[in-house]
Order: C-alpha cells, then structure tokens, then sequence
C-alpha cells in the first residue's frame, strides 16, 4: 500500500534516482500542502540521500520564523503570492544544505476563498543554487481539497526537476 497515487509515486521515484545520481539535495517550504512534497520523496526509498528538510509553514509566523518572509510582504501582497512564494524558496535553500528548493502557498478549501484568490489558487517556486528561480501561478479550480493539494504536489515535483535540469554545476 502507497500513500500517494501511482503517477506521483513515479515521479518521486524518478526525482529520487536522478537527484540521487547526480548528488542533488531538495528542501521544501509548503503552506497548502502540508508536507506532503517531503512526504511523496521520502516515500521512496533511498530519499535521505536526496531530501535535506522540509519546512511546513501553515502559519504567516511560521513563515517569517522559519523562512524569513517578511511582514511587509505578507501585509502588502497576503500569503498567497508571487511575492511570498518567492521569500519561502529562497528562505528553504537558504536555510539548508539543499542545492534546490521548492516553495507552495494556496488556498485549497473549501473555505477561504476571494474574488482575487479563488479556491483553487496556489503560487509555487523553485530555485536552484545558481540563483535560477521558477514561479508558476496556478488556478486548479474549486475542485476539492484534495485534489488541490495532489494536483499542487504534481506540479512542485514537476518544478523540481526543472530547476535541476538548469543547475549547470549539477548536470550530469
């Protein structure tokens, strides 16, 4: 028995071989998520040699605690953001031994939702150590808040392996 459905499983299991191959280490920083970007890779056996941290950051405290997003940036643009999805990846590679981070905050449901952050809204980022950083806005839907949170794990996965595709120092 998987705790995650077979096309994530597959896909850590590729990160973790890969990343594993090629001496990569990953953090996460997740909001919406709870953990469950760490939870699918170390899943996989043989994920210590690839995951370093994760940092689970459900509060804006939280978030200014442990990865140093700054209370302006939450006053001025809210939790859900560009702009702190940006402060949590840069705060989760910088306060590990990870040569890539991945970052998530969004609003899952099925309550919390706005006209400008509808449920299904999730700002994702990944950077790599070269200073190479990813954003993508997504909009998944009202679609329930479990299929918010894979879809968003899904996606994470997906920008970890391409800001390990552009780390130069790491290619293999």
């Amino acid at each position: 028995m998987t705790l995650f459905p077979a096309d994530i499983e597959d896909q850590a299991r590729r990160i973790v071989a890969d990343f594993s191959a090629r001496g990569l280490m990953v953090s996460t920083a997740e909001s919406c998520t709870g953990g469950l970007i760490a939870g699918a890779l170390t899943e996989i056996s043989g994920s210590s040699a690839v995951v370093d941290r994760g940092f689970v950051t459900y509060t804006n405290q939280a978030k200014m605690d442990m990865l140093g997003v700054t209370e302006a940036t939450l006053a001025a643009f809210g939790a859900v953001s560009r702009e702190t999805a940006l402060q949590m990846v840069h705060g989760a590679l910088f306060r590990s031994r990870a040569t890539l981070a991945v970052a998530v905050t969004g609003i899952a449901g099925p309550s919390g939702g706005s006209a400008d952050k509808p449920i299904g809204l999730v700002h994702l980022a990944a950077r790599n150590r070269s200073g190479i950083t990813f954003h993508r806005e997504m909009r998944y839907g009202d679609i329930g808040r479990t299929a918010v949170r894979l879809a968003t794990v899904r996606t994470a996965l997906e920008m970890l392996i391409d800001a390990a595709s552009t780390n130069p120092a790491n290619q293999a």
